[in-house]
């Protein structure tokens, strides 16, 4: 049986199988170095996809990736279907994850009690006139990944979807979290909404094995923490 050449390039292949797409798809660490390689590529030559192409240059080394990083522009062009352009940018690819690989990693903002979440929060919150709700994401340590705002509503309250909370936990791959919203009115007292809700989210974080810290009300007079008074 005969086989179209287009059948091999890479545009004939199932999108989860296509580089690009397989990142957007599955994320960065499912590929494998020949196809992270071949988006830097790009495109191949006319005997090779560029998948095809990155291994030809990973077996020249071996597999190895340091030393492939060693490699000049100069020997990255014997490789027919790589030019100038693609030999940068595989060298600055290379050149960058090393120097990762050398870089410190920074401290994050830490939290463990409800105080460091109000002074983190307080100042985007206390003064604020309608109602917003965030969710504080940390990791097994307690250290801040980042903190995202689920919902802005009205003076009386907003809405939020457990659902969303965990969902966003799992794609920033949080250990804990911190739930935390204002109360333009100033009254600190929770709302047996606010309870209800944090019941809700308790809950569904013991299946997940997401640890809910804290939810933290917010005013301007200061704040209330779950936490504090054995409600979580």
């Amino acid at each position: 049986m005969e086989y179209k050449k287009e059948n091999f390039k890479i545009k004939s292949w199932a999108e989860s199988d296509r580089p690009r797409e397989k990142l957007i798809l599955k994320g960065k660490s499912n590929l494998s170095d020949a196809e992270l390689i071949a988006i830097l590529l790009g495109s191949g030559s006319r005997e090779d996809t560029a998948v095809s192409l990155a291994q030809k240059l990973l077996n020249s080394v071996d597999n190895n990736l340091h030393e492939l990083g060693k490699a000049n522009l100069s020997e990255l062009q014997k490789f027919k279907g790589i030019g100038e352009a693609k030999a940068i940018s595989i060298t600055a690819a290379l050149e960058l994850g090393r120097r990762r690989s050398l870089s410190e990693i920074p401290e994050r903002y830490q939290i463990v009690s409800s105080n460091d979440a109000y002074v983190l929060l307080s100042p985007h919150m206390r003064d604020l006139r309608t109602e917003v709700f965030k969710l504080v994401l940390l990791n097994q340590r307690n250290a801040l990944i980042r903190v995202i705002e689920l919902s802005h509503g009205g003076i009386a309250g907003t809405v939020v979807d457990p659902k969303i909370v965990f969902k966003n936990a799992i794609d920033n791959q949080a250990s804990c979290i911190i739930l935390a919203h204002n109360h333009p009115s100033g009254n600190l007292t929770p709302s047996q909404s606010d309870i209800q809700l944090t019941k809700k989210i308790v809950d569904g974080g013991k299946m997940l094995d997401i640890r809910v810290l804290d939810h933290v009300i917010i005013s301007e007079r200061g704040y209330f923490s779950f936490a504090d008074e054995g409600m979580i």
